[in-house]
């Protein structure tokens, strides 16, 4: 039996980026049961179509009408994704049902995921992702991340609110590992702009101009010295080939729900390796499903930088998982059980359903 929940999790605290204000995660988690196995996903939309085109309302008109007679729990992802080929797009529905695919085989094989997928260090490097506050707020939220053992701290910045924070940091923490994420808040007419931000020795500049914009990237990345990573951008296997090709990129943020899943993010990460482009795996505000998933892929000894996936009480008070990631010097492993790892507390999913039914009997 097929089946999906759509729960509304608070967030600790609001997260604020050039696309807006998030102050729930709004997730659809999908659920497999056969009597023997129990397997679950995550899609990465929102309710709203701010980020993407796909919001949780495609994804379940998208899975319900065509990914569902496509899907059977006996197939291997890759040929899922053959079949699914002839859908254009919605990358992000098929992600979800891709990756639930590597759960259910995970799990009948015996194996965690991150040992099922293979090439594994065993653990994931830990950075944090900052959302936009006053400049007394972030530096304070630095500098616990700091003495929490974060690898690498990112801030998000905007027109107006890029200097001025990355100066403040760069003064009170000196050469810390230090990155930019622009959410594509800036335009080719802002290349000016972008070049003072040389000056703050980042790892790198995330996604300053908009998705689509892969020749302004390329235009910029010879005009600044700072590494252009691209994250948005990055929509499925194409579209990091074409990236790489135009000499846009210097890192690729891996989001393996918004390329479509595993498969392609694996294909991403082998094709940037041999193009000498670093590679991390970005999360999308994840419970504790999608969260297992980004530590597995992450724990690849494909990843050359550290990501953005937290622990769990990074963004909730309490998960819909019965297990959570702990973070230590820096590193999260990811769990040894079979599949991903986690099991849902399904007491807590009711409570914070929103909607829920079955998909497939």
């Amino acid at each position: 039996m097929l089946s999906y929940s759509k729960v509304s999790l608070p967030l600790v605290r609001k997260f604020k980026t050039s696309f807006g204000t998030q102050l729930t995660r709004d997730a659809i988690i999908f659920m497999y049961q056969d009597g023997e196995i129990e397997a679950f996903s995550e899609a990465v939309t929102d309710d709203d179509p701010f980020y993407s085109y796909e919001d949780n309302s495609t994804v379940m008109y998208i899975v319900r009408k065509y990914l569902a007679d496509i899907f059977t729990p006996e197939m291997e992802p890759e040929k899922f994704n053959e079949k699914a080929s002839k859908i254009r797009g919605h990358n992000m529905a098929k992600g979800a049902l891709e990756m639930l695919l590597w759960d259910i085989n995970s799990k009948r094989e015996g194996k965690p995921l991150y040992r099922f997928i293979g090439k594994s260090r065993g653990y994931a490097e830990v950075g944090i992702s900052i959302g936009m506050s006053s400049i007394d707020d972030e530096i304070e939220t630095v500098a616990q991340s700091l003495k929490m053992g974060y690898r690498r701290i990112k801030v998000k910045i905007e027109k107006g609110f890029d200097v001025q924070i990355l100066s403040a940091i760069r003064e009170k923490f000196g050469n810390i590992p230090l990155s930019a994420d622009a959410n594509q808040a800036y335009s080719r007419e802002d290349f000016d702009t972008l070049k003072e931000i040389d000056k703050f020795n980042l790892l790198y500049l995330e996604q300053p101009l908009p998705l689509e914009d892969i020749r302004g990237h390329a235009l910029l990345r010879k005009k600044i010295e700072t590494p252009i990573c691209l994250d948005e951008s990055i929509i499925s296997t194409e579209a990091a080939v074409n990236a790489i090709e135009s000499e846009a990129v210097d890192v690729i943020n891996i989001k393996p729900g918004r390329v479509g899943g595993f498969h392609n993010s694996i294909d991403i990460m082998e094709k940037a390796r041999g193009n000498g482009i670093d590679v991390w795996i970005g999360g999308m505000l994840e419970t504790g499903v999608g969260r297992s998933y980004n530590i597995s892929l992450a724990s690849s000894s494909l990843v050359t930088m550290a990501g953005d996936t937290s622990p769990n009480s990074r963004y909730f008070n309490e998960d819909i998982t019965n297990e959570t990631f702990t973070m230590q010097d820096g590193i999260i492993k990811p769990f040894e059980r079979a599949g991903i790892g986690v099991s849902i507390n399904l007491k807590f999913l009711k409570k914070m359903e929103k909607e829920g039914g079955r998909i497939i009997d």
